[in-house]
């Protein structure tokens, strides 16, 4: 009995034992047919935004020569996601010329992207983007398995550019309830239809929350969730103005090198014609495409005239140059006389306001354009105009010929209206048909704001009167040195006719006029002026000089002038300063009051324009007079560009 027990434990163990070591192979068996294959890393072309690939965070690896400019990257360190992949890892540094492999993670849209040089690749700006991306070394994060097949967001996917195959990401999110959306086509605005609900991605570490409804490709399915030209209602409505915003292609921002104010005064005269008028608006639209106008360049309004001028469409109404060509081919002709010169006074006072889109930085520019001459007189409009901070160009197609001349208004109008009479600014086109030669030229001149000699800045708007105490405490070595801070403030305008003029009075007890504004003319006349004003010497009544100085100085000052009165005290006044300073004001005279050593601080402050800390200045010597001109010139510009333009 015990060795009939002992033979079947003996038994039951080597049984054990067999199946034991049989499960064992059994499972390294298994285990070599389960085992996984290596996993890829997809293989993407320069030209790939990651604006098209879905999946929020991939490997990829580039190919070499992504450092050419056609592939443009938008942003610095983080990237707008209609910048190329493989050139966004160039310029910031991961990968180089030669290509390689990198890591993209999806962020967050941003308010704003910095365009730099860098690496040999230049990004550009953007101003806003609906969603970002960053790159690094690919270093795959521990636990996170990457997709090695994208899936795009289009059904022309470019992966089969690199003979990759599409598929799904493959995710496990939480469960979630599926929200219907309406997709509301814009093309058939009455026309709605329920779809069936779409699919979306979540990745593994964001809420779980349905995804916005799009789109679906009938070809693949697949969900595209920026289609222009839907409206999408979840839990609420979506505006289309929202939706606008997120189109597919970057806004151009305009060139920054031609950013000027331009308004197009056209003909739309009785005696141009149906033809010549369309030949008029698409030599508009050839300027506007030339332009290429933006927020950041030049921005384009049209005034059209005949017996009055109306306004097209404003600076701030079209953005880029297709709106613009758009809004130029429906302007229909209004017919009438061809009243140029009322059409400028209406422009002048006009058209170059806040409200209308003008910036203060910028140029103002005025392009008219005349079939044959004028039915009035444009000299006096265009003198204001100019002396408005306005440059007029004129372009005259198929002008009078000799035995034509006898009706004109107002013969050689054009050297009248224009900025300077140096062919700068007047164009002279024999035919209507040999108008777009033009544009290239035009288009050159106006962006050249170097030679924008009208152009209303801080340094050429203004009418400058100096007052200058010449009273016996100040003394002949100190009144030079007062002459010499005077002579270098000056230094730094526009001196001219039309630009900055310059005036100077001196008191003591009395007052008398130095110079007045139209007295010289260039910068040079000017700076001899001041060497050659002599020593007073005498009292300090500083009111009357004030007084003074409103009615023999500042009432030649010209309209649309901005008047500055720059005086200069060492003491305190023996008369009362309060009412003048008060009539400077009432009569828009901007005062900056210097004091020298024993000027009373109060007294310069009550003399001042509001707010007194930007327009009073003391220093405790005449040889310290220098360092208050930087000051004095950056708040006189700050003040000018923080104010409307006409």
């Amino acid at each position: 009995m015990g060795i009939a027990v002992i033979t079947m434990k003996a038994s039951v163990i080597e049984m054990f034992l067999v199946l034991l070591v049989t499960g064992i192979h059994s499972n390294k068996e298994m285990a070599k047919k389960v085992k996984r294959p290596k996993n890829t890393v997809p293989q993407i072309n320069c030209d790939i935004k990651a604006g098209k690939i879905i999946n929020p965070e991939f490997i990829v690896k580039c190919p070499a020569g992504c450092q050419d400019p056609k592939y443009h990257v938008y942003g610095t360190g983080v990237y707008a996601s209609y910048s190329s992949v493989c050139g966004a890892g160039v310029h910031s540094g991961v990968l180089g010329n030669s290509g390689g492999k990198i890591l993209v993670r999806k962020v967050a849209g941003q308010s704003g992207y910095k365009g730099t040089y860098s690496n040999g690749v230049r990004s550009l700006s953007l101003p806003r983007w609906r969603e970002s991306f960053i790159v690094s070394e690919s270093k795959p994060q521990k636990g996170v398995t990457y997709p090695s097949a994208l899936t795009y967001s289009s059904s022309k996917s470019p992966a089969a550019k690199a003979g990759e195959t599409t598929k799904a990401y493959e995710t496990t999110p939480e469960p979630v309830a599926l929200m219907q959306a309406l997709t509301i086509s814009a093309a058939e605005p009455t026309h709605t239809s329920l779809p069936k609900p779409a699919p979306f991605v979540i990745s593994a570490t964001s809420s779980p929350r349905p995804q916005p409804v799009g789109h679906r490709s009938q070809e693949t399915g697949e969900v595209d969730l920026w289609k222009p030209g839907s409206v999408l209602l979840d839990a609420g409505f979506v505006p289309k103005e929202e939706l606008s915003t997120q189109s597919l292609e970057p806004v151009s921002l305009g060139d920054p090198n031609c950013k000027v104010d331009l308004s197009f005064l056209i003909d739309g005269s009785s005696s141009i014609g149906k033809r010549r008028f369309r030949i008029q608006k698409q030599f508009l639209a050839d300027v506007a495409q030339a332009l290429d106008i933006g927020p950041a360049g030049p921005l384009m309004g049209v005034v059209q005239y005949g017996d009055n001028p109306a306004t097209q469409f404003n600076l701030k109404t079209h953005m880029n140059s297709q709106d613009l060509k758009t809004a130029i081919e429906k302007i229909t002709q209004r017919g009438g006389l061809s009243n140029v010169g009322r059409a400028i006074s209406f422009v002048t006072k006009n058209f170059f306001s806040n409200a209308n889109g003008n910036r203060g930085g910028a140029p103002n520019v005025v392009v008219a354009m005349v079939d044959g001459w004028p039915t009035d007189k444009v000299e006096e409009s265009s003198r204001l105009a100019r002396e408005s901070g306005i440059n007029i160009f004129f372009i005259t197609i198929e002008g009078a010929v000799e035995n034509e001349k006898q009706h004109m208004v107002e013969p050689n109008f054009a050297n009248k209206a224009v900025c300077r009479t140096n062919g700068f600014y007047a164009f002279n086109v024999q035919s209507w048909f040999g108008l777009h030669k033009t544009a290239a030229p035009l288009v050159k001149r106006v962006c050249d704001t170097e030679r924008l000699a009208c152009s209303k800045t801080c340094f050429n708007s203004a009418d400058i009167g100096f007052v200058i105490d010449g009273s016996s405490s100040v003394g002949t070595g100190n009144f030079r040195t007062v002459l010499q801070f005077v002579a270098n403030i000056s230094r730094e305008f526009e001196i001219s006719d039309t630009d900055t003029r310059i005036g100077a009075v001196q008191y003591t007890y009395e007052q008398r006029l130095e110079f007045g504004f139209d007295r010289y003319r260039s910068k040079a006349d000017v700076l001899s002026a001041i060497k050659r004003v002599g020593y007073w010497s005498g009292g300090t009544s500083t009111g009357a000089a004030i007084q003074y100085a409103l009615e023999q100085l500042f009432q030649q000052s010209k309209p649309n002038k901005r008047k500055l009165m720059i005086l200069i005290t060492d003491g305190r006044s023996y008369d009362d300063v309060r009412v003048p300073a008060m009539a400077a004001h009432h009569r828009g005279v901007i005062t900056y009051a210097v004091g020298v050593a024993w000027a009373a601080q109060e007294e310069l402050e009550i003399m001042a324009t509001h707010p007194a800390r930007d327009h009073s200045f003391f220093v405790d010597e005449f040889d310290h007079l220098y360092q208050s001109v930087p000051r004095i010139i950056k708040n006189i510009c700050t003040e000018f560009n923080s104010q409307p333009r006409n």
